[in-house]
């Protein structure tokens, strides 16, 4: 077997480079969304068992909905990625990139067992260039088929040398092999068929039997003329050594799987739900379908599913002429390549083995799959098919006429496969391009014209992908998921009747329960998500929560285990206030999923909502020891400790708004609470940095503005504040401490009576019962010396307040001045005289104001309480994509311990204040 030479390798991976240099400048698309985007094993805060308890989605392989592809190697090397680059898809499609010259490289040697110098490298030119691999390499997710390749290369290759130079048995080449072999089923499950390819190659190439010879072996055995020669004895026990391991193997794997199929519907591969003859006809005719496609690969389509190819209904179908073509041409080489002893029947049964056997498991002809046609899945299939083009090109070229027009024949095929290649990674550039392209292809594949109004929707297109949508219903009417898209995009537009029919569609559509016959196995998991889309649009109307009740209990009775119609229906039920209900919706839920760091947030929420804050740090902890960098839980969970007013909490609550606003540098709402918890912590100049930066990001957040001049205030730089407040009061004018605040600062140091008077006359125009403001505006009369006025204000706060005693004490305080002014012939309004300055009584200050996170909530009640978020899954594409999308607000009513000290000091100042007030009252 002639080596590889470094100069081969060099031009082969040129060559992939060259091909595939700008698949490194295109995205995650398609799969790559669930496999990358999506995928939580790939973070390093998932327990690293998890990657082989999970599939290759990340969906546990216990849960139904699971795909049951069990690839816990890729995922690791997806892990790796993350771990060097997170989710720069670059880094990404740069290692798949690596693998396929690895693979080309690894082809050219298997290659060299049974082709010349020349011919193997040809055949592993046309490999590298083959655009039917741009699925496979450009696509992130195809890294399962690369690395299937790359071990099930290595493993044919550990075989080759399971035979010694006595013609004896060495046994560690064959150890090798079937840990190269577990290892290639562990990247993809196709990677178990080496060992068919082995055995192949075992009794047709090294003891280089054909089938006569083996009949009649056979036959001698059969009739006592002879026993099993010894060859024949070592070879039969290679092979049950490698057939036992592959036993072996399917069992570990069936039992991995838990002896369940995934669950396909009609959409993914029609013909697996069609009757006899349909589905024979149909999947036969598949197979002349994929080698066209290796043959002429001009006409690429990233999907193959639905309407792509048409049923084959009839034995009448002119279709069925290419299945009996496609038989008949491959029985003939087969039969050829088994009967004959020359060296060029040995090529032609390896390459047949290549392309017949390691497409078994995607062929349908023994257990369906969930799609019609895959490119990627035809990688190593087009390895056989690039040895027979070499070696035709090997028996072409040595005919003398034909030797030249054979070269250029070939460099052009080579040249236009290349250039093929290249514009075809162009194609995965992003998921726009890549179904619009597709679209180029097929126009009657409903899944074409639903991810093409995906995409748009990504950008927020509604209107353009409104159209898309409905053109997929019209493709396909019975297709609930593009039913289902549609009522999400009205949605979207606002328009919430439409989105409600189009989902009665969806939900008219819907299999019907046969009873003893379980619903889930029938029906997509994720097509019973338009009971959640419907339910969560329906419950906006506060009249019809109970019915979106029920069609949250519709879908958990149809499917016990779906865990999102418990977290939808948790959301609701704390909406009606039901909050045990819910605690338990969302415990049952946990039951199902405890690696969910949403569904412990959210039960969080609940027990804030039910007064058990101890319960809801535990649960938001639970939430970020699964998930540290948990927005909501981040911000949640500080916000909850640096309530409680215990001291000693504030170091991990401000820890984690540092850490919430390194997730979100852009959300104002995190800058602000810093600023809340340096003030509490009294680190005046921290505050108020962090005050600022909230307000640059947020112009107009008021309670920022507010607590940023309240700071202002307290340290004694009251003119600094009221710049601050003039802004605060151009964005809201009925902002009542802020008025006070002025109204105080006015009065008490810049002098500005008039001023003062209009902020607190502006108070009771918005609210003319509003007790501070009056009794204030009270006191702006009796500095202005207009004593009448003054007690006609204090008899009608009186009448507003009759129980505040200090009211009541200022009018009598106020009617004994004016009774002894009248005595000494003062009058009782001011003149000219008695604007003298004197010492003004201090005003009620205004307390601090804590901020939801919601900058418009409550404007006009002069105070907010702290925000609670609550957040939701969104794992099954875009048919989830509006399940739980809004982050429902809920509100806590009880105040902080370190709310009420906060008051009280208030209220023992306000009371000094108030004596002062009655001293200054008193006196002459």
């Amino acid at each position: 077997m002639a080596a590889v030479s470094w100069k081969e390798v060099l031009l082969l991976t040129g060559l992939v480079v060259g091909c595939y240099w700008n698949s490194l400048l295109c995205g995650f698309v398609f799969d790559d969304v669930s496999a990358i985007l999506d995928n939580k094993d790939l973070r390093p805060s998932t327990p690293f068992r998890n990657l082989f308890l999970n599939d290759f989605w990340g969906t546990p392989m216990a849960e139904e909905r699971s795909h049951k592809s069990y690839r816990p190697l890729t995922v690791l090397t997806f892990r790796l990625n993350y771990l060097f680059s997170e989710l720069s898809a670059a880094s990404y499609h740069m290692f798949n990139v690596v693998l396929h010259a690895v693979v080309c490289v690894l082809f050219l040697r298997v290659c060299r067992l049974f082709l010349d110098r020349t011919s193997s490298l040809v055949a592993a030119l046309l490999f590298a260039v083959h655009p039917i691999h741009t699925e496979a390499v450009t696509g992130v997710v195809g890294r399962a088929e690369l690395l299937s390749s790359i071990f099930l290369l290595a493993a044919f290759l550990a075989y080759t040398k399971s035979t010694g130079a006595d013609h004896s048995i060495v046994w560690a080449p064959i150890a090798l092999t079937v840990v190269l072999v577990a290892a290639a089923t562990l990247c993809k499950e196709q990677g178990i068929t080496v060992v068919g390819i082995c055995c192949v190659y075992e009794v047709f190439v090294a003891q280089g039997f054909t089938l006569p010879m083996l009949l009649d072996t056979l036959r001698q055995v059969v009739q006592g003329k002879c026993a099993f020669p010894y060859a024949v004895l070592q070879m039969l026990l290679k092979l049950i050594v490698l057939v036992i391991s592959t036993l072996l193997l399917v069992i570990v794997r069936v039992q991995v799987i838990q002896s369940q199929l995934p669950v396909f519907t009609r959409f993914d591969n029609p013909a697996a739900v069609s009757p006899t003859p349909t589905r024979q006809l149909t999947f036969n005719y598949l197979l002349p379908v994929n080698a066209w496609l290796l043959l002429n690969p001009s006409e690429l389509c990233c999907d193959w599913t639905m309407g792509t190819i048409p049923l084959v209904e009839s034995a009448l179908d002119r279709r069925n002429l290419a299945t009996l073509v496609f038989y008949v041409f491959l029985g003939l080489l087969g039969y050829r390549s088994i009967t004959c002893r020359h060296s060029s029947a040995k090529t032609v049964v390896m390459a047949l083995s290549l392309i017949v056997l390691p497409f078994i498991p995607a062929s349908n002809l023994f257990f369906p799959v969930g799609f019609v046609v895959a490119e990627r899945v035809l990688y190593v299939p087009s390895m056989g098919f690039c040895v027979l083009v070499a070696h035709g090109f090997k028996i072409a070229s040595h005919k003398g006429y034909l030797k030249k027009i054979s070269w250029l024949m070939l460099g052009v095929l080579l040249t236009t496969h290349a250039v093929k290649t290249f514009n075809r990674n162009w194609d995965w550039e992003s998921e726009y391009t890549l179904f619009t392209s597709a679209l180029k292809v097929n126009k009657n594949n409903a899944k074409l014209w639903n991810n093409v109004g995906h995409a748009l929707e990504n950008q927020n297109n509604y209107a353009r992908a409104l159209r898309y949508f409905l053109q997929a219903t019209f493709v396909q009417p019975d297709d609930i998921g593009a039913h289902m898209n549609v009522g999400r995009t009205y949605k979207n537009l606002n328009k919430s009747k439409e989105a409600e029919d189009a989902y009665l569609v969806a939900k008219s559509l819907m299999p019907q329960v046969i009873p003893g016959k379980k619903y889930a196995t029938r029906v997509a998991p994720n097509h019973l998500n338009v009971y959640i889309n419907l339910a969560n649009l329906i419950r906006a109307n506060e009249s019809r929560l109970e019915e979106a009740d029920q069609l949250y209990r519709q879908a958990i009775s149809m499917r016990p285990d779906f865990k999102q119609a418990y977290i939808s229906r948790g959301e609701l039920l704390l909406k009606m206030n039901k909050l045990t209900e819910a605690r338990d919706a969302y415990l049952r839920a946990l039951e199902l999923d405890r690696s969910n760091a949403d569904l412990w947030y959210n039960l969080a929420i609940v027990n804030i909502e039910m007064k058990e804050p101890s319960e809801a740090l535990k649960n938001f902890d639970h939430a970020l020891q699964l998930s540290p960098r948990h927005k909501l839980a981040l911000f949640n969970s500080a916000l909850l400790m640096q309530e409680s007013g215990e001291p000693k909490f504030w170091p991990e609550a401000n820890r984690r708004f540092l850490t919430y606003v390194e997730e979100e540098p852009y959300d104002a709402n995190g800058y602000f609470n810093l600023g809340m918890l340096a003030m509490d912590a009294n680190e005046n100049a921290a505050a108020e940095r962090w005050m600022h930066k909230a307000i640059s990001l947020q112009a107009g957040f008021r309670s920022a503005l507010f607590n940023l001049a309240l700071l202002y205030s307290q340290s004694k730089r009251e003119l600094d504040a009221l710049p601050v407040l003039d802004e605060l009061l151009s964005h809201h004018p009925e902002h009542v401490k802020g008025l006070i605040l002025k109204g105080d600062i006015l009065m008490n140091h810049k002098k500005d009576t008039h001023g003062a008077k209009a902020c607190f006359e502006r108070i009771l125009q918005m609210d003319p019962t509003n007790v501070q403001g009056k009794h204030n505006l009270c006191v702006v009369y009796f500095e202005e010396r207009d004593l009448p006025r003054a007690e006609r204000c204090l008899e009608e706060t009186l009448a507003l307040a009759p129980n505040e005693e200090y009211v009541r004490r200022h009018l009598n305080i106020v009617r004994g001045k004016m009774a002894a002014m009248s005595v000494a012939g003062h009058p009782l309004t001011p003149t000219t005289e008695g604007a003298a300055e004197r010492e003004k009584p201090p005003l009620a200050e205004a307390e601090k104001e804590r901020r939801s996170p919601d900058a418009n909530a409550n404007a006009a009640s002069g105070g907010e309480k702290n925000g609670r978020k609550s957040s939701s899954e969104n794992h099954m594409g875009v048919d989830q994509s509006e399940l739980d999308a809004r982050q429902s607000e809920k509100r806590t009513q009880a105040k902080s311990a370190n709310e009420i000290n906060d008051i009280e000091q208030k209220r023992v100042a306000a009371l000094k204040r108030l004596e002062e007030i009655e001293r200054i009252l008193s006196g002459d």
